[in-house]
C-alpha cells in the first residue's frame, strides 16, 4: 500500500489500496468507492487523520497489493497516524462504500461493510458515522485535521450530495 500526503491546499485523490494522512494544511483527501470501503480515521485532540481504500476484507496476496485488504489497510493507516502523534485510544472512525455494484455477484460489499465494522468493533475504534451498501458508488472527501466528511452518491450520472449517517443520537454538521 502506499501512503502519501495531501499537498497544501488542495484535495489529495487515493485510490485502491492506498492511504493518506493529513498534512496539517487543512486540505482534504478524497476517493471513489463501490464495492470497496474506506475508512477514515481521526484524532481531533491531536489534529491529524487519514483514510483508507480497501478491496476485500482478507484473501490471497498472489497478483493483488497486500493494503487492498482490510485488516493490512486498516493496521498501516493505524500506524501512520500513531507516527504523527494521534493515539490509538482516541481515534474515531466514520466509513463509506460496501455498495453492491452487481445484482447476482458475489455481495463483496456487504462482506467488506461487516469487516470493517467488526475491525472498529474489536479494537475499541468508535465509529461515528457511516454510509454503507446501496447499490450507487460515491465520492468521499475527507477533511483528516477535523474528522469532517462529505459524500456524493453516483448514480445516473448525477450527484446527489448526502450526509453519512451518525451513530446514536448525534448530528454531524458540516
Amino acid at each position: 500500500m502506499s501512503m502519501h500526503f495531501n499537498k497544501p491546499g488542495r484535495p489529495r485523490h487515493i485510490t485502491q489500496g492506498e492511504f493518506a494522512i493529513g498534512d496539517g494544511s487543512g486540505g482534504s483527501l478524497t476517493t471513489i468507492l463501490g464495492s470497496c470501503v474506506a475508512t477514515c480515521l481521526f484524532d481531533e485532540q491531536a489534529g491529524v487523520g487519514g483514510m483508507n481504500h480497501f478491496l476485500l476484507p482478507e484473501g490471497s496476496t498472489q497478483g493483488v497489493q497486500v493494503a487492498s485488504f482490510g485488516v493490512n489497510a486498516m493496521e498501516l493507516l493505524i500506524n501512520a497516524l500513531t507516527k504523527q502523534g494521534a493515539r490509538r485510544d482516541r481515534l474515531k472512525a466514520k466509513i463509506f462504500g460496501g455498495a453492491r455494484m452487481i445484482e447476482g455477484l458475489s455481495d463483496v460489499g456487504a462482506k467488506n461493510a461487516v469487516f470493517v465494522r467488526d475491525f472498529l468493533r474489536r479494537e475499541g475504534i468508535v465509529c461515528v458515522g457511516e454510509s454503507l451498501g446501496g447499490t450507487s458508488a460515491r465520492r468521499v472527501e475527507f477533511w483528516p485535521e477535523t474528522g469532517r466528511a462529505r459524500q456524493r452518491l453516483l448514480d445516473d450520472a448525477r450527484l446527489r450530495e448526502e450526509p453519512p449517517k451518525t451513530a446514536g443520537n448525534e448530528v454531524e454538521l458540516f
